[in-house]
């Protein structure tokens, strides 16, 4: 697998890991241990949240499972033909509402997304594919794997071992390298809103 800090440069000093993870679709479809996937959701487990809520939750399927095929069939066909080699399916969701007195969270999906983020960056780390997903049936989600209405579906993730672009449809090859990303000062405002 491509290092991301082989292809971007920053403008300014950050750390590899930031350039170092991307999110490729090349996998071999050989199973992970739990252990491994474990040590990812625990460094989820360590993002920051409002009044250490901790809102985020995760449903989880390894291809080898009985659940497999429900979060497979989720997926819009497009990330179908790839996520097939993942070894694991990942839900993101988030609870709504504060447990400590049943209020509305008005960040639980800012917090779900410092836990994606740390779970991304584990992954990276480990050497593993980790690709996010808004592609797949968010409604069908809730019904098929019994999620109450007080939480949001948030995201789908694929977790794999990388593999040769070669597995890849040719379509999707020429995409299997990590993207640039746009200037800083198209992203930041000092004060009032300054974007065009």
């Amino acid at each position: 697998m491509i290092k991301g800090s082989e292809k971007r440069k920053p403008d300014y000093a950050v750390d590899r890991i930031f350039l170092d993870r991307w999110s490729p679709r090349a996998m071999t479809g050989a199973a992970i241990p739990r252990e491994e996937l474990l040590t990812l959701f625990e460094a989820a487990r360590w993002a920051p949240s409002s009044y250490n809520n901790q809102p985020w939750r995760m449903l989880y399927a390894f291809r080898d499972s009985e659940h497999w095929q429900r979060f497979y069939d989720l997926l819009v066909e497009s990330n179908q033909v790839w996520a097939k080699n993942a070894a694991a399916l990942i839900l993101f969701i988030s609870k709504t509402t504060f447990d400590y007195n049943g209020k509305p969270s008005i960040t639980h999906s800012f917090d779900a997304g410092a836990a994606w983020e740390n779970f991304a960056l584990q992954g990276a780390l480990n050497g593993y594919v980790v690709h996010g997903m808004q592609g797949f049936d968010y409604e069908g989600a809730r019904k098929a794997l019994k999620i109450p209405d007080e939480y949001r579906v948030e995201a789908m993730v694929a977790v794999g071992i990388p593999a040769d672009p070669d597995v890849l449809p040719e379509k999707l090859r020429g995409k299997e390298e990590p993207s640039d990303r746009r200037k800083l000062e198209q992203t930041i405002c000092e004060g009032p809103f300054c974007f065009k």
